[in-house]
């Protein structure tokens, strides 16, 4: 004879199936999106490392060989010395060169890149390259359409652009703990001084 299934407990059993589907659907979207942002945090802290080593070492990419700080090149006096657009043009002319720029600038692209790319100190590492990312935003003033001397600024976007880009990327790895997955986030967390200081996290 042959047997009926009870319409309720099929129901129960295609729901429970479902739900089943969907958690494990969940699941692999979680872990996609944990991989996909420790991508983009290692990405953005190299970004920080490589223009700290190319500047120390001058690589030969953006800084030449002569020009490196370790042979006693200045990484702010080519930047900020170029400036010639925006409201701050003449404050950048003023610190290029200063050997306390010099400091702050290697010390803070050093600093910002290794904590990123390990995943630790993510907060204090967003607010200080936020910073960073915004001075150089306003060295380079992309509002503007024209230089100071009256030649098309070559500005390709009048807000966004990378120094923008980068920033917000600082921002949203900090904001997810995205140093968790292929990072030091869990043991860094775990320091009585960072459990005491959540901001440091």
């Amino acid at each position: 004879m042959t047997s009926i299934a009870h319409p309720r407990k099929a129901a129960r059993t295609t729901t429970t199936a479902a739900a089943g589907a969907v958690a494990a659907t969940t699941a692999v979207r979680t872990e996609s999106g944990a991989v996909a942002l420790a991508v983009l945090r290692i990405a953005t802290g190299f970004v920080f490392l490589w223009a700290f080593l190319d500047k120390l070492f001058g690589l030969g990419y953006a800084t030449k060989s002569a020009g490196a700080w370790i042979n006693g090149g200045s990484p702010t006096k080519g930047f900020l010395g170029r400036v010639a657009v925006g409201p701050f043009e003449s404050t950048f002319h003023a610190i290029a060169g200063a050997w306390w720029a010099d400091w702050l600038f290697m010390l803070g692209l050093l600093a910002i890149g290794l904590a990123v790319t390990a995943g630790i100190a993510l907060r204090p590492a967003a607010a200080a390259g936020t910073l960073m990312m915004l001075l150089m935003w306003a060295a380079e003033w992309p509002l503007a359409r024209f230089t100071s001397a009256g030649e098309p600024s070559m500005s390709t976007n009048p807000v966004v652009d990378y120094h923008i880009v980068y920033a917000l990327a600082l921002i949203a790895v900090a904001l997810t703990t995205a140093g968790a997955t292929w990072g030091l986030a869990r043991w860094w967390a775990t320091l009585p001084v960072v459990r005491d200081h959540t901001w440091l996290r």
